[in-house]
């Protein structure tokens, strides 16, 4: 299981041309399943997320986590984070996990994290969003399930 965890002062997602969801201070997440991930996962990572220390304390040190600051998250589904370009310039996807999965695990994540405390907004699966941030530091951080 990938995810892209970005710190933003502000987050939107668009589908369709009208506002589905939209967070201030927290995380954007762009989540991705792969072939073999499970709801276990999913919940070692949102537990990985709740308590990714990146903002920062009154000393500038990034000490706090989203569960200290009471942020909010926008997930957003995004299957090519699974992208293998080992093989030429055309990525593959054949390492992701099927629609159907991903969906599943998508919101089991999603659920996991609320569960947390955490107000939680989601992007619509399966469908081409337009993603708006404000990136805060920046602060991005990459988090794969399979390299801990």
């Amino acid at each position: 299981m990938r995810s892209l965890i970005q710190r933003v002062s502000q987050a939107s997602v668009e589908v369709h041309g009208g506002i589905i969801a939209e967070i201030s201070e927290g995380f954007l997440i762009l989540f991705c399943a792969m072939k073999g991930d499970t709801k276990a996962k999913a919940e070692l990572l949102a537990k990985k997320v709740a308590n990714l220390r990146v903002f920062e304390d009154k000393n500038g040190k990034m000490n706090y986590s989203l569960m200290d600051t009471h942020g909010s998250v926008l997930v957003i589904s995004q299957f090519t984070l699974g992208a293998d370009t080992s093989r030429g310039n055309r990525p593959g996807f054949s390492g992701t996990a099927s629609p159907e999965e991903g969906a599943q695990l998508y919101q089991h994540f999603c659920r996991t994290l609320s569960e947390f405390g955490i107000l939680t907004k989601l992007g619509k699966f399966g469908e081409t969003m337009r993603v708006k941030l404000t990136n805060e530091g920046p602060v991005t951080v990459w988090l794969d399930t399979e390299k801990g």
